[in-house]
């Protein structure tokens, strides 16, 4: 089993029916809101690091977690600090995460070729433009993700729901690699 680490969660929910961010604005201390440059209001938490954009709509992006534990936090937090505004915010219970991408790395413990990997593929997953990046990039059907793939074997797998499928789509090319006699 290849070690894999989580690097970023992105997450959605909704607070409230609607967001009153000019007032939410000036309520919290370190909130960002410039509505001429982004239509959300951006609340970074130190613990857990996380970044949250809050729509007028009550909708919610959290990014930045390692885990779902740290959403859940992040967004429990917030939903306290809105209360305590007395914005009117879904009952925690209520408040359903929706995970939109996961990224996570790995190292699949080995040199690769990149050409010889590309064609061993088939160039119709495959994106390689080796004077544009060095890396090249995989897409997986099932699960839905895609893996950029460099030289020195390690891997960033983006896309993926949940951390299952990040484990899924790094054992498919790893087995895939060395099958086809380039990884091992």
């Amino acid at each position: 089993m290849i070690e894999m680490k989580v690097e970023n969660i992105v997450a959605s929910t909704t607070f409230a029916d609607k967001l009153d961010l000019d007032a939410i604005a000036q309520s919290l201390e370190d909130a960002e809101y410039e509505p001429e440059q982004f239509p959300g209001l951006v609340y970074r938490l130190k613990n857990p690091k996380t970044a949250t954009l809050l729509f007028r709509s009550g909708k919610a992006n959290c990014t930045g977690a390692k885990n779902l534990e740290d959403v859940r936090k992040t967004i429990d937090i917030i939903a306290d600090k809105l209360r305590k505004m007395g914005v009117d915010v879904y009952k925690n219970k209520d408040l359903e995460l929706i995970v939109q991408n996961m990224v996570a790395i790995a190292d699949l413990g080995g040199e690769l070729n990149l050409n010889e990997v590309a064609v061993g593929l088939g160039l119709e997953n495959i994106e390689y433009e080796p004077e544009q990046f060095p890396g090249l990039v995989y897409r997986i059907k099932e699960p839905k993700v895609a893996m950029l793939v460099f030289g020195s074997g390690k891997i960033v797998c983006a896309g993926a729901r949940k951390t299952e499928d990040v484990s899924i789509a790094i054992e498919k090319l790893s087995e895939e690699l060395t099958s086809l006699g380039l990884l091992g």
